[in-house]
Formats: structure tokens, sequence, C-alpha cells
């Protein structure tokens, strides 16, 4: 009797291109980090109602086997974070209004040079 090897892994890429387990919105550095922390794939699955704990397994056996690959697409994922993070913080209307607050500030306090800043 031969044994077929079956090599899935429950991964797929949404349409950024962030892999999610098994189907759900669980991603793959949500089960990594919290494999990392010291929880058991029974612990993942059952925080995590949508997971099947075979997947569970799937993926951190998987990340096991090609953790450099995958810490580096964590990394990147990171970085990426990051960058759409500045991106919005650079396009906030909350950093406008500072930067007309303080230009304002500082040009009443040229016209009037007697005036300290916390009166």
């Amino acid at each position: 009797m031969t044994l077929q090897v079956d090599s899935y892994v429950p991964l797929t890429a949404n349409e950024d291109g962030v892999l999610r387990v098994g189907g759900t919105r669980v991603t793959l550095d949500t089960i990594v980090s919290v494999f990392e922390e010291g929880e058991t794939p029974e612990q993942i699955a059952q925080n995590f109602p949508g997971l099947k704990l075979e997947d569970v397994y799937a993926v951190i056996t998987y990340y096991l086997r090609n953790q450099e690959r995958v810490l580096a697409y964590l990394a990147e994922e990171e970085r990426a974070s990051e960058d759409l993070l500045r991106k919005i913080k650079a396009k906030s209307p909350t950093n406008y209004l500072r930067e007309r607050v303080l230009k304002r500030k500082l040009e009443e306090t040229k016209g009037n040079p007697g005036k300290c800043s916390g009166s």
C-alpha cells in the first residue's frame, strides 16, 4: 500500500498580498506572532474560532520549515504597513491644522516679541 503525502498549506493571498489562513480573516503574521509568544496550536485554534486545528498545524509546520522566507515576508509586510501609516499621517487633516496653528502662533510671537508662549 502506498500512502499519498499531501503538502497542502491553507494560505491564500488577498488583493493586497496579505496571507490569510484557511479562508478566514486571520493572517499568517497573527499565527506566527502568537505561536512565537508560546501559544500551542490548540490554544490558537481555540482563540480564533474560525480556524481549524489542522490548518493551524499546517501553517505552523510551513512556518517552521520556511522560517527565513516567512520572516522575510513578515518584515516586508511590516515595512509596507509603516509606509502606509506614514502616508496616511502625512495626508491627515490634523497635521495640516496643527501646522496652521503653529504658524499662527509663530506669527503672533513675531509681531509681539514681549509675549511669552505660556501666557
